[in-house]
């Protein structure tokens, strides 16, 4: 259990997991759930457990096509569909930590690569 991703996923989202009563109506409504390894409400129960790492392997989080028909149906206002999302940002800023820093950009340019893909990435993996 990760309680820190928890509370991470809580802040991006700016859901509380804890309103979640576990009704599955979000998951009753969700067009795309037999495609989902997670549904919207078991989503929220395992952030709830602090289980984020579990749910960023999943591929229910590029499954969801983030209709919001879940936060629609919601009675609690939990809006798993945001809870999805933050779980799919914290997935690909941390892809992001292996990237090259500026300062080591140099030693590792190949003379065959051409300057504007060079500039095209550094752009892009700098922000």
């Amino acid at each position: 259990m990760d309680m820190e991703l928890r509370r991470r996923v809580e802040e991006i989202s700016g859901v509380s997991v804890l309103k979640c009563m576990r009704c599955g109506k979000c998951s009753a409504t969700c067009p795309n759930y037999d495609e989902m390894e997670y549904r919207p409400h078991e989503f929220v129960y395992l952030v709830e457990k602090g289980e984020v790492e579990k749910l960023a392997e999943s591929k229910s989080i590029f499954t969801c096509l983030s209709c919001m028909a879940c936060v629609e149906r919601c009675p609690r206002q939990v809006e798993p569909a945001k809870i999805i999302e933050a779980v799919k940002l914290i997935k690909i800023r941390k892809q992001g930590e292996n990237h090259l820093k500026p300062e080591q950009v140099a030693e590792n340019l190949d003379p065959e690569l051409p300057a504007q893909a060079i500039t095209s990435a550094f752009r892009k993996y700098s922000k």
